[in-house]
């Protein structure tokens, strides 16, 4: 009776994994859904696609475990941050497709409301920047563009949720309008200091405090699933957003522990304890978890583009057939060649957030070639968590000098990735035997809760290193290299940095 269900709902696909009572893997489930681009800098997702698939996967993961529904002592649910749904709570139909966190089209209101001066107040009251990143302006977008959107949100028809919170509501059958700290803190609309909605951002959003979850802890009783859905009335006993959750997957419970989860974007973040650290480098100030009424804060850095930039070779280009070839590919790369990649497709996140930035390479020759793509791709992403790690350790005067990265998520299959990203930041870089981290957090905040897993402390002994990748570049070749980067990312800017 100990195996628990992970719905891992990310930005390109959903997947739903079974963990046995000894917290390894019995089966995992996934399927990819379609990405909606109707204008440059937008993307969307179709609701009912991502609700059809997170169905299909439990049930297929739960058949390829060997088990019966009434088995699945709890569910933990982790998901894409920031994503936007409004839908009506009588319908259930959401009012327009799912904004995505990688959206720019509230650019504008957010560069006009920076004008204002008012960005020192958001920030200390919700950690975060005015971008269009955050949920708080893709609510707004909605209410003003959707036809008859704001009316019916003032008649109290309407509901607000990111998808862990759309996923309750409908697994649940309308029953609970929950989310939990960690997505809460994103949505650009709750204090993170006094864990509530802040009156003072929904006056500035003009976003209706009644279309608002309840918010709960990380570890709580989110409702139980309808019977009709899978088979069995289940408890969701842990939510949590996907970086939050690889947090507590990669067991980063210590002030100090960092980790860098490698998915479609990159995002990295540094436990902070009960020290909420107000960044002067752009970072973000953010809630890692609240367990038991307690909240931990980290400071995260957020890029944009990780895996999504190896997909843009595959489906842009089309140079590549299959993501893993990429590693590989960089490895065959010319040598003598400095071809640099800024990956600014969708503006850059941290510590530049600049919305308005386009994708760039420079250092071309007639001898560039797919490979030389290939490994400029994956050296952008190794230079931006260099970029999040400075940052981070200019912030926090006890950050360690001797950081030791944990990592996860699909690129740290990559040998070659992960040696030159200890390379560039001078640093060791472990990779965990179980890489599915982000879905592994989400299930022990579950069965804790259930009682059938481990206390924090107990989880965080399970915690095993499959490998280490200690720095081998020398000095001047990593400084020549950085500063290469800097010099693209200076040229690629919408605006000069302050």
């Amino acid at each position: 009776m100990g195996a628990i269900l992970a719905i891992d709902q990310g930005t390109t696909s959903s997947r739903a994994i079974v963990f046995n009572a000894d917290q390894t893997i019995a089966a995992i489930a996934q399927r990819e859904f379609s990405q909606h681009f109707p204008k440059s800098g937008w993307v969307e997702h179709d609701v009912e696609e991502i609700w059809e698939g997170v169905i299909a996967v439990c049930r297929e993961a739960i058949a390829k475990a060997g088990l019966e529904p009434k088995d699945i002592a709890a569910i933990g649910i982790t998901n894409q941050r920031e994503t936007t749904v409004v839908w009506d709570c009588k319908t259930g139909k959401a009012i327009h497709n799912a904004i995505v966190w990688q959206d720019r089209r509230t650019s504008e209101f957010c560069a006009q409301t920076k004008i204002t001066g008012v960005e020192n107040e958001v920030t200390a009251r919700t950690g975060l920047l005015l971008d269009p990143y955050f949920s708080g302006t893709k609510v707004r977008w909605l209410l003003e563009n959707v036809d008859g959107a704001r009316e019916r949100a003032q008649a109290g028809d309407l509901m607000f949720g990111t998808i862990d919170t759309f996923l309750i509501w409908r697994l649940t059958g309308g029953k609970r309008h929950v989310t939990d700290a960690t997505n809460a803190a994103r949505t650009l609309m709750y204090n993170i200091g006094e864990n509530r909605w802040d009156d003072f951002m929904l006056d500035m959003l003009d976003v209706p405090q009644s279309m608002l979850p309840e918010v709960l802890d990380c570890a709580a009783d989110f409702g139980i699933i309808d019977k009709e859905h899978l088979g069995a009335e289940i408890p969701v006993l842990g939510v949590a957003g996907d970086q939050q959750a690889a947090t507590i997957g990669n067991a980063c419970f210590k002030p100090g522990m960092l980790k860098s989860t490698y998915g479609t974007g990159c995002f990295a973040l540094l436990n902070t304890g009960s020290d909420k650290v107000t960044s002067k480098n752009k970072m973000l100030t953010t809630i890692a978890y609240r367990l038991n009424g307690k909240t931990t804060y980290a400071l995260e850095g957020s890029i944009f583009m990780a895996g999504a930039t190896v997909q843009w070779l595959r489906d842009g280009l089309k140079i590549i057939d299959d993501a893993g070839q990429s590693g590989a590919m960089a490895q065959a790369a010319d040598d003598e060649q400095e071809v640099i990649l800024v990956p600014a497709f969708t503006g850059l996140g941290a510590p530049y957030w600049d919305a308005d930035a386009r994708g760039a390479i420079f250092g071309m020759t007639r001898n560039t070639g797919p490979n030389e793509f290939a490994r400029a791709a994956l050296q952008a992403v190794c230079y931006q968590t260099r970029d999040l790690l400075d940052a981070m350790k200019a912030d926090w005067a006890d950050a360690s000098d001797e950081t030791i990265l944990r990592v996860d998520g699909g690129m740290v299959a990559s040998d070659w990735t992960m040696q030159y990203l200890a390379d560039i930041l001078a640093a060791p870089v472990d990779r965990p035997t179980i890489l599915e981290t982000t879905a592994l957090g989400a299930a022990w905040l579950a069965g804790s809760r259930a009682g059938v897993w481990p206390d924090q402390d107990g989880f965080a002994e399970t915690w095993a290193r499959e490998k280490r990748f200690e720095p081998q570049m020398d000095e001047a070749s990593r400084s020549a290299r950085y500063a290469g980067w800097k010099d693209a990312v200076k040229r690629t800017l919408s605006k000069p940095q302050a």
